[in-house]
Protein backbone atom coordinates (compact mmCIF):
# COMPACT_ATOMS: atom_id res chain seq x y z
CA UNK A 1 0.00 0.00 0.00
CA UNK A 2 2.64 2.24 1.05
CA UNK A 3 4.86 1.54 -2.30
CA UNK A 4 2.15 1.99 -4.30
CA UNK A 5 1.07 5.49 -2.54
CA UNK A 6 5.20 6.27 -2.96
CA UNK A 7 4.67 5.69 -6.78
CA UNK A 8 2.08 7.67 -7.24
CA UNK A 9 3.43 10.69 -5.41
CA UNK A 10 7.01 10.10 -7.20
CA UNK A 11 4.89 9.95 -10.82
CA UNK A 12 2.77 12.82 -10.09
CA UNK A 13 6.43 14.57 -8.97
CA UNK A 14 7.03 14.30 -12.71
CA UNK A 15 4.29 16.20 -14.45
CA UNK A 16 4.20 19.65 -14.48
CA UNK A 17 2.03 21.75 -11.62
CA UNK A 18 -0.12 23.49 -14.34
CA UNK A 19 -0.85 20.08 -16.30
CA UNK A 20 -1.69 18.51 -13.13
CA UNK A 21 -3.74 21.16 -11.80
CA UNK A 22 -5.54 20.84 -15.05
CA UNK A 23 -6.07 16.88 -15.39
CA UNK A 24 -7.38 17.28 -11.97
CA UNK A 25 -9.78 19.78 -12.79
CA UNK A 26 -10.81 17.68 -15.61
CA UNK A 27 -11.21 14.91 -13.24
CA UNK A 28 -14.04 16.96 -11.01
CA UNK A 29 -15.85 18.06 -13.77
CA UNK A 30 -16.36 14.40 -15.24
CA UNK A 31 -17.50 13.31 -11.61
CA UNK A 32 -19.48 16.58 -11.28
CA UNK A 33 -21.25 15.01 -14.71
CA UNK A 34 -21.85 11.66 -13.91
CA UNK A 35 -23.41 12.71 -10.73
CA UNK A 36 -25.17 15.57 -12.59
CA UNK A 37 -26.54 12.78 -15.22
CA UNK A 38 -27.28 10.20 -12.68
CA UNK A 39 -29.38 12.82 -10.85
CA UNK A 40 -31.37 13.63 -13.70
CA UNK A 41 -31.99 10.21 -14.73
CA UNK A 42 -33.24 9.39 -11.48
CA UNK A 43 -36.04 12.23 -11.74
CA UNK A 44 -36.56 10.88 -14.90
CA UNK A 45 -37.33 7.35 -14.05
CA UNK A 46 -39.60 9.18 -11.04
CA UNK A 47 -41.71 10.71 -13.64
CA UNK A 48 -42.29 8.07 -15.96
CA UNK A 49 -43.41 5.77 -12.58
CA UNK A 50 -46.07 8.71 -12.25
CA UNK A 51 -46.94 8.84 -15.48
CA UNK A 52 -45.95 12.45 -16.50
CA UNK A 53 -44.24 11.05 -20.18
CA UNK A 54 -43.54 15.12 -21.23
CA UNK A 55 -41.90 15.73 -17.30
CA UNK A 56 -39.78 13.03 -18.23
CA UNK A 57 -39.13 13.77 -21.74
CA UNK A 58 -38.12 17.55 -20.80
CA UNK A 59 -35.89 16.29 -18.51
CA UNK A 60 -33.92 14.47 -21.29
CA UNK A 61 -33.97 17.03 -23.83
CA UNK A 62 -32.94 19.57 -21.46
CA UNK A 63 -29.46 16.87 -21.01
CA UNK A 64 -29.18 16.68 -24.80
CA UNK A 65 -25.62 17.17 -26.18
CA UNK A 66 -24.93 19.05 -23.05
CA UNK A 67 -21.09 18.37 -21.96
CA UNK A 68 -21.64 15.42 -19.38
CA UNK A 69 -25.68 15.23 -20.20
CA UNK A 70 -26.51 12.56 -22.87
CA UNK A 71 -24.53 12.27 -25.72
CA UNK A 72 -26.24 9.90 -27.26
CA UNK A 73 -29.74 10.71 -27.39
CA UNK A 74 -30.84 11.17 -30.95
CA UNK A 75 -27.68 12.10 -32.66
CA UNK A 76 -27.42 8.13 -34.43
CA UNK A 77 -25.32 8.29 -37.51
CA UNK A 78 -27.73 7.52 -40.67
CA UNK A 79 -27.58 6.36 -44.07
CA UNK A 80 -29.22 8.69 -46.66
CA UNK A 81 -32.80 7.70 -47.51
CA UNK A 82 -33.56 6.35 -51.01
CA UNK A 83 -34.67 3.30 -52.94
CA UNK A 84 -31.89 0.58 -51.93
CA UNK A 85 -32.16 -2.73 -53.90
CA UNK A 86 -32.18 -6.17 -52.53
CA UNK A 87 -28.45 -6.62 -54.53
CA UNK A 88 -27.61 -3.37 -52.43
CA UNK A 89 -28.81 -5.47 -48.44
CA UNK A 90 -27.30 -8.21 -49.95
CA UNK A 91 -23.58 -6.49 -50.26
CA UNK A 92 -24.36 -5.27 -46.96
CA UNK A 93 -24.89 -8.74 -45.59
CA UNK A 94 -28.36 -8.72 -45.37
CA UNK A 95 -31.06 -11.38 -46.85
CA UNK A 96 -34.41 -9.83 -46.02
CA UNK A 97 -35.69 -12.94 -46.66
CA UNK A 98 -34.64 -14.37 -43.30
CA UNK A 99 -35.35 -11.00 -41.63
CA UNK A 100 -39.04 -10.08 -42.51
CA UNK A 101 -40.48 -13.36 -42.11
CA UNK A 102 -40.02 -14.55 -39.20
CA UNK A 103 -41.40 -17.54 -37.78
CA UNK A 104 -41.62 -18.38 -34.26
CA UNK A 105 -40.41 -22.47 -34.04
CA UNK A 106 -40.02 -21.90 -30.59
CA UNK A 107 -43.32 -21.70 -29.52
CA UNK A 108 -44.70 -23.21 -32.52
CA UNK A 109 -42.90 -26.58 -31.17
CA UNK A 110 -44.56 -25.95 -27.55
CA UNK A 111 -48.14 -25.92 -29.04
CA UNK A 112 -47.91 -28.38 -31.24
CA UNK A 113 -46.96 -30.48 -27.68
CA UNK A 114 -49.84 -29.16 -26.25
CA UNK A 115 -52.01 -30.05 -29.14
CA UNK A 116 -50.62 -33.55 -28.72
CA UNK A 117 -50.80 -33.74 -24.99
CA UNK A 118 -54.22 -32.58 -25.06
CA UNK A 119 -55.21 -35.53 -27.40
CA UNK A 120 -53.10 -37.89 -25.70
CA UNK A 121 -55.29 -36.69 -22.37
CA UNK A 122 -58.48 -36.82 -23.80
CA UNK A 123 -57.66 -40.65 -25.19
CA UNK A 124 -56.44 -41.53 -21.61
CA UNK A 125 -59.45 -39.81 -19.77
CA UNK A 126 -61.81 -41.72 -22.36
CA UNK A 127 -60.25 -45.15 -21.43
CA UNK A 128 -59.47 -44.60 -17.70
CA UNK A 129 -62.66 -43.39 -16.76
CA UNK A 130 -64.67 -45.20 -19.23
CA UNK A 131 -66.56 -41.84 -20.88
CA UNK A 132 -69.02 -42.27 -23.62
CA UNK A 133 -69.03 -40.16 -26.97
CA UNK A 134 -71.31 -37.94 -25.86
CA UNK A 135 -69.29 -37.02 -23.08
CA UNK A 136 -66.27 -36.88 -24.87
CA UNK A 137 -68.34 -34.43 -27.57
CA UNK A 138 -69.16 -31.93 -24.67
CA UNK A 139 -65.98 -31.99 -23.36
CA UNK A 140 -64.45 -30.83 -26.83
CA UNK A 141 -67.11 -28.42 -27.07
CA UNK A 142 -66.13 -26.87 -23.62
CA UNK A 143 -62.56 -26.41 -24.79
CA UNK A 144 -63.99 -24.69 -28.35
CA UNK A 145 -65.75 -22.37 -26.20
CA UNK A 146 -63.04 -21.47 -23.75
CA UNK A 147 -60.41 -21.18 -26.92
CA UNK A 148 -62.96 -18.77 -28.75
CA UNK A 149 -63.45 -16.69 -25.22
CA UNK A 150 -59.97 -16.21 -25.09
CA UNK A 151 -59.43 -15.05 -28.96
CA UNK A 152 -62.65 -12.90 -28.58
CA UNK A 153 -62.15 -11.64 -25.20
CA UNK A 154 -58.70 -11.60 -24.61
CA UNK A 155 -57.36 -11.43 -28.29
CA UNK A 156 -55.78 -14.59 -27.72
CA UNK A 157 -53.71 -13.26 -24.43
CA UNK A 158 -54.12 -16.25 -22.29
CA UNK A 159 -53.00 -18.80 -25.00
CA UNK A 160 -50.15 -16.21 -25.30
CA UNK A 161 -49.44 -16.06 -22.20
CA UNK A 162 -49.29 -20.17 -21.39
CA UNK A 163 -47.51 -20.34 -24.55
CA UNK A 164 -44.41 -17.68 -23.76
CA UNK A 165 -44.57 -18.77 -19.55
CA UNK A 166 -43.75 -22.34 -21.02
CA UNK A 167 -41.25 -20.81 -23.47
CA UNK A 168 -39.28 -19.11 -20.99
CA UNK A 169 -38.92 -21.92 -18.36
CA UNK A 170 -38.03 -24.61 -20.68
CA UNK A 171 -35.57 -22.50 -23.26
CA UNK A 172 -32.98 -20.47 -22.37
CA UNK A 173 -32.94 -19.75 -25.97
CA UNK A 174 -36.14 -18.19 -26.69
CA UNK A 175 -35.67 -16.21 -23.06
CA UNK A 176 -32.59 -15.27 -24.09
CA UNK A 177 -33.96 -13.75 -27.83
CA UNK A 178 -36.49 -12.17 -26.17
CA UNK A 179 -34.30 -10.44 -24.16
CA UNK A 180 -31.93 -9.33 -26.88
CA UNK A 181 -35.24 -8.31 -29.62
CA UNK A 182 -36.31 -5.85 -26.83
CA UNK A 183 -33.06 -4.26 -26.15
CA UNK A 184 -32.68 -3.85 -29.81
CA UNK A 185 -35.63 -1.82 -29.57
CA UNK A 186 -34.61 0.06 -26.58
CA UNK A 187 -31.35 1.24 -28.21
CA UNK A 188 -32.39 2.52 -31.05
CA UNK A 189 -35.49 4.51 -29.99
CA UNK A 190 -32.73 5.89 -27.66
CA UNK A 191 -30.65 6.80 -29.96
CA UNK A 192 -32.92 8.18 -32.77
CA UNK A 193 -34.60 10.31 -30.28
CA UNK A 194 -37.48 8.59 -28.73
CA UNK A 195 -37.58 8.02 -25.20
CA UNK A 196 -38.56 4.17 -23.71
CA UNK A 197 -40.75 4.75 -21.25
CA UNK A 198 -40.12 0.51 -19.82
CA UNK A 199 -40.19 -2.23 -20.68
CA UNK A 200 -41.29 -6.38 -20.00
CA UNK A 201 -39.52 -9.29 -20.94
CA UNK A 202 -42.34 -12.07 -20.46
CA UNK A 203 -46.80 -11.87 -20.70
CA UNK A 204 -46.30 -12.85 -17.40
CA UNK A 205 -44.53 -9.30 -16.22
CA UNK A 206 -46.59 -7.70 -18.60
CA UNK A 207 -50.31 -9.00 -17.02
CA UNK A 208 -48.44 -8.07 -13.58
CA UNK A 209 -47.22 -4.43 -14.79
CA UNK A 210 -50.38 -3.58 -16.81
CA UNK A 211 -52.93 -5.96 -15.28
CA UNK A 212 -54.31 -6.99 -18.54
CA UNK A 213 -54.04 -10.19 -20.93
CA UNK A 214 -54.40 -8.13 -24.05
CA UNK A 215 -50.67 -6.70 -23.41
CA UNK A 216 -48.04 -8.76 -24.42
CA UNK A 217 -44.19 -8.60 -23.78
CA UNK A 218 -42.62 -5.14 -24.91
CA UNK A 219 -40.65 -2.11 -25.10
CA UNK A 220 -42.79 1.15 -25.00
CA UNK A 221 -42.02 4.69 -25.58
CA UNK A 222 -42.85 7.98 -25.15
CA UNK A 223 -45.07 8.56 -27.89
CA UNK A 224 -47.64 11.52 -27.39
CA UNK A 225 -45.45 13.89 -30.42
CA UNK A 226 -45.56 10.60 -33.15
CA UNK A 227 -49.53 9.87 -32.03
CA UNK A 228 -50.43 13.88 -31.92
CA UNK A 229 -49.45 13.43 -35.98
CA UNK A 230 -50.91 10.26 -36.66
CA UNK A 231 -54.68 11.40 -35.36
CA UNK A 232 -53.85 14.52 -37.41
CA UNK A 233 -53.23 12.11 -40.17
CA UNK A 234 -49.65 13.96 -41.72
CA UNK A 235 -47.10 11.72 -40.05
CA UNK A 236 -43.71 13.86 -40.89
CA UNK A 237 -40.82 11.69 -42.87
CA UNK A 238 -38.56 12.09 -39.64
CA UNK A 239 -40.92 10.53 -37.89
CA UNK A 240 -41.98 8.00 -40.05
CA UNK A 241 -38.42 7.19 -40.34
CA UNK A 242 -37.72 6.63 -36.45
CA UNK A 243 -41.15 4.16 -36.32
CA UNK A 244 -39.78 2.12 -39.21
CA UNK A 245 -36.48 1.65 -37.39
CA UNK A 246 -37.66 1.40 -33.86
CA UNK A 247 -40.36 -1.29 -35.76
CA UNK A 248 -37.50 -3.38 -37.25
CA UNK A 249 -34.75 -2.98 -34.49
CA UNK A 250 -36.06 -6.57 -33.16
CA UNK A 251 -36.43 -8.55 -35.98
CA UNK A 252 -33.17 -6.98 -36.91
CA UNK A 253 -31.31 -7.79 -33.66
CA UNK A 254 -32.06 -11.27 -33.79
CA UNK A 255 -30.72 -11.56 -37.16
CA UNK A 256 -27.50 -10.29 -36.66
CA UNK A 257 -26.85 -12.63 -33.61
CA UNK A 258 -28.89 -15.54 -35.38
CA UNK A 259 -28.84 -15.38 -38.81
CA UNK A 260 -32.63 -15.08 -38.58
CA UNK A 261 -35.81 -13.89 -36.60
CA UNK A 262 -38.62 -15.73 -34.97
CA UNK A 263 -40.19 -13.12 -32.79
CA UNK A 264 -41.27 -9.99 -34.10
CA UNK A 265 -44.22 -10.65 -36.48
CA UNK A 266 -46.53 -8.11 -34.88
CA UNK A 267 -43.84 -5.34 -35.04
CA UNK A 268 -43.71 -6.06 -38.75
CA UNK A 269 -47.56 -6.05 -38.98
CA UNK A 270 -47.73 -3.04 -37.42
CA UNK A 271 -45.02 -1.18 -39.54
CA UNK A 272 -47.08 -2.26 -42.82
CA UNK A 273 -50.28 -1.16 -41.43
CA UNK A 274 -49.21 2.43 -41.01
CA UNK A 275 -47.56 2.54 -44.38
CA UNK A 276 -50.70 1.21 -45.81
CA UNK A 277 -52.90 4.10 -43.93
CA UNK A 278 -50.62 6.98 -44.97
CA UNK A 279 -51.39 5.58 -48.62
CA UNK A 280 -48.00 4.26 -49.56
CA UNK A 281 -47.96 2.16 -52.58
CA UNK A 282 -46.13 -1.09 -52.90
CA UNK A 283 -42.61 0.54 -54.40
CA UNK A 284 -42.80 3.29 -51.59
CA UNK A 285 -43.68 0.89 -49.12
CA UNK A 286 -40.63 -1.46 -50.07
CA UNK A 287 -38.47 1.40 -50.23
CA UNK A 288 -39.16 2.35 -46.64
CA UNK A 289 -38.67 -0.78 -45.70
CA UNK A 290 -35.76 -1.58 -47.30
CA UNK A 291 -33.84 1.86 -46.00
CA UNK A 292 -35.24 1.27 -42.65
CA UNK A 293 -33.56 -2.34 -42.46
CA UNK A 294 -30.63 -0.81 -43.68
CA UNK A 295 -29.92 2.04 -41.40
CA UNK A 296 -31.05 -0.38 -38.22
CA UNK A 297 -28.56 -3.09 -39.14
CA UNK A 298 -25.68 -0.34 -39.62
CA UNK A 299 -26.60 1.29 -36.44
CA UNK A 300 -26.84 -2.04 -34.35
CA UNK A 301 -23.40 -3.34 -35.52
CA UNK A 302 -22.03 0.02 -34.71
CA UNK A 303 -23.13 -0.31 -31.45
CA UNK A 304 -22.62 -3.74 -30.75
CA UNK A 305 -21.33 -3.60 -27.32
CA UNK A 306 -23.83 -1.37 -26.06
CA UNK A 307 -26.72 -3.38 -26.68
CA UNK A 308 -25.16 -6.71 -25.50
CA UNK A 309 -24.56 -4.47 -22.10
CA UNK A 310 -27.94 -2.98 -22.30
CA UNK A 311 -29.30 -6.98 -22.13
CA UNK A 312 -27.47 -7.36 -19.57
CA UNK A 313 -29.00 -4.95 -17.32
CA UNK A 314 -32.57 -5.49 -18.64
CA UNK A 315 -32.29 -8.93 -17.83
CA UNK A 316 -32.04 -7.69 -14.40
CA UNK A 317 -34.61 -5.60 -14.82
CA UNK A 318 -33.48 -2.20 -13.77
CA UNK A 319 -34.75 1.27 -14.50
CA UNK A 320 -35.09 2.72 -17.66
CA UNK A 321 -32.95 5.58 -16.45
CA UNK A 322 -30.38 2.80 -15.51
CA UNK A 323 -30.89 1.69 -19.26
CA UNK A 324 -29.86 4.54 -20.33
CA UNK A 325 -26.84 4.85 -18.33
CA UNK A 326 -25.19 2.18 -19.56
CA UNK A 327 -25.78 3.03 -23.26
CA UNK A 328 -23.92 6.27 -22.17
CA UNK A 329 -21.63 4.47 -20.66
CA UNK A 330 -20.92 1.88 -23.66
CA UNK A 331 -20.64 4.32 -26.38
CA UNK A 332 -17.58 6.53 -27.25
CA UNK A 333 -18.37 10.32 -27.33
CA UNK A 334 -16.72 10.04 -31.08
CA UNK A 335 -18.20 7.16 -32.10
CA UNK A 336 -22.30 7.56 -32.07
Amino acid sequence: MLKDMGLAIYYSSLIPQPRLKSLKIRAVDAYESVVLRSHVLERVDEELVKGNERAALSLVKDLQGKPGGLRCFGVARQVPQRLYTLDELKLNGIETSSLLSPVDTTLGSIERNLQFAAVLGGLSAWVLFGLNQLQILLLSVGFLFLWSVDLVVFGGGVGSLVLDTIGHTISQKYHNRVIQHEAGHFLIAYLLGVLPKGYTLSSLEALKKEGSLNVQAGTAFVDFEFLEEVNTGKVSAKTLNRFSCIALAGVATEYLLFGYSEGGLADIDKLDGLLKGLGFTQKKADSQVRWAVLNTILILRRHEGARSKLAKAMSLGTSVGFCINTIEESIDSGDV
